[in-house]
Formats: C-alpha cells, sequence, structure tokens
C-alpha cells in the first residue's frame, strides 16, 4: 500500500491521531493481503517475526500518536527484516504483554524517519516471535 506523506496528518490534535489511526489499519489491512503468512524473516534473530492481532492494535494505538511513528508502520518490511536486538527484558505487568515470556527490543534506522524501536514477544512454549509494537525514538533532523 502506498500512502503519500502529505496524506499523514502532523498535528496533535483529536482529529490527527484518529486519522493516523485509521491510516495505520488500512496499512495493515492491504500489508496483510499482500503477505498471507503473515510473516518477515529477521536476520539479526535468525528467525521470523509474526504479525498477530496484538501488533496491529498495539502499534495502532501507540503509532498514531507521533507522525514520525506512523511514517516508520509504512517501512514495516524493512523494519521487521533488517532491525538489531538490542536488549531482551522481561514482559511489563499488563494483560496485552502477559502471553509472553520476554519481549526483545530491537532497533533499526529508517530512512526519513530516524531510530525506530520494535518490541517482538516471545510466546511461551512454541518460542514464536510476535511484532508487538513499532514507535519512532529518535528524530532524523
Amino acid at each position: 500500500m502506498y500512502i503519500n506523506q502529505n496524506d499523514i496528518p502532523q498535528g496533535y490534535t483529536p482529529e490527527d491521531i484518529q486519522k493516523r489511526f485509521d491510516i495505520i489499519l488500512q496499512f495493515y489491512r492491504d500489508w496483510k493481503t499482500k503477505n498471507p503468512t503473515q510473516r518477515v524473516f529477521n536476520n539479526a534473530l535468525k528467525d521470523y517475526i509474526n504479525i498477530r492481532k496484538v501488533s496491529i492494535s498495539e502499534t495502532a494505538r501507540h503509532a498514531s500518536k507521533n507522525y514520525l511513528s506512523t511514517l516508520a508502520v509504512m517501512q514495516l518490511d524493512g523494519i521487521l527484516a533488517c532491525a538489531r536486538k538490542v536488549r531482551v527484558c522481561k514482559p511489563k505487568a499488563r494483560s496485552s504483554q502477559s502471553k509472553f515470556q520476554a519481549m526483545i527490543e530491537m532497533a533499526h534506522d529508517c530512512p526519513g524517519v530516524g531510530r525506530v524501536k520494535l518490541m517482538v514477544g516471545v510466546k511461551f512454549q512454541t518460542h514464536i516471535k510476535i511484532q508487538y509494537c513499532i514507535t519512532a525514538i529518535e528524530i532524523q533532523e
């Protein structure tokens, strides 16, 4: 799916955030249609990172709050494939992370955005890696 950067609102009004939220949801719907396996191989982890419902809901909720985070989501394939592991940490004590035994923090430098943080959850028993959230953390000047 191609989205013109000019179509993404840059403000912080509730309307701007809602529009970015809707753009992210539409992007994931289109991405899932083009990627029926709903996963991308990550070179650093030497394993697949899968997209699930929690990936979409958490990313839309967090990334929609910031214009650059929304732009980062549009580079999903590159982020999933090329992000490097920063550290492994315990899941936060919240229900959306409770199904994971560990969280892997990863980073990737996105053109036009800057440094992006990718959080990946590792499922109990199966060790399947699930994209949890994508957010811009360092702005490119």
